[in-house]
């Protein structure tokens, strides 16, 4: 069993920049060694190992009249993989964020940010929230960005999904005259839209009722039809 495409791009960065350095006769040694544990052949591993020993430009600037580039250090990348900053919301912040989004009605950050601090308070006194000095300074000054990217997994569990269950067909496509967006005229009544919501409860075995809604879009006229399941009959 060979190596796995991760390992063998291990290999070859493990390598390469001893292949920069060494001369003629190390070379081939290092390439046999690459050859043999990744199975490359001889110029394709050559290749690999020179780009791989080129330093990584992370950007380029001018000092007068002087060029300058600046190239990707391990030593210094290492250490800043090391580095993180501290968060400045952590979980008691969180938990409030999501008890005062859920009360007011899962609204986007963009609303829900400018509101926090008209909220935050008055929920207070009716006894709905309960935070710290602390928390409290940090939610009223959270922005509507990280509003969203902290509340991200919670929206996706709420995220409702289409209730249709309607599929399309193809084979009374043709049979069925169909007007085009330059014939649509929502000024006029009689052009209508037609949809099958169905009322599974979350389960979409066996037979339940749908409703088949019709709607004129100029109007507004809505007629409603239930049906026990989805045959022609």
């Amino acid at each position: 069993m060979g190596l796995t495409m991760k390992e063998k791009q291990a290999v070859t960065k493990q390598l390469a920049l001893s292949y920069k350095r060494a001369g003629k006769k190390e070379k081939g040694k290092i390439l046999d060694t690459v050859i043999e544990l990744t199975g490359y052949n001889r110029s394709y591993a050559s290749r690999v190992l020179r780009q791989r020993a080129k330093p990584k430009v992370v950007g380029k600037g001018r000092r007068g009249k002087v060029k300058i580039t600046l190239v990707e250090d391990e030593r210094t990348k290492r250490k800043r993989s090391l580095r993180r900053r501290p968060r400045k919301y952590d979980k008691q912040v969180v938990v409030a964020l999501r008890k005062v989004w859920v009360i007011c009605d899962c609204i986007c950050g963009k609303r829900l940010g400018p509101y926090l601090a008209e909220i935050v308070p008055l929920l207070e006194r009716l006894d709905e929230l309960e935070v710290n000095n602390e928390v409290r300074e940090k939610l009223i000054k959270i922005s509507p960005a990280t509003i969203d990217r902290l509340l991200a997994p919670l929206r996706k569990r709420y995220q409702l999904k289409a209730r249709c269950n309607t599929k399309p067909g193809t084979l009374l496509k043709h049979q069925i005259p169909i007007r085009t967006f330059s014939d649509w005229d929502e000024l006029r009544p009689g052009f209508v839209e037609i949809d099958l919501v169905s009322h599974e409860g979350g389960d979409p075995k066996g037979d339940y009722i749908q409703t088949l809604d019709v709607t004129d879009v100029c109007t507004g006229w809505t007629e409603t039809r239930a049906v026990k399941n989805k045959a022609q009959v």
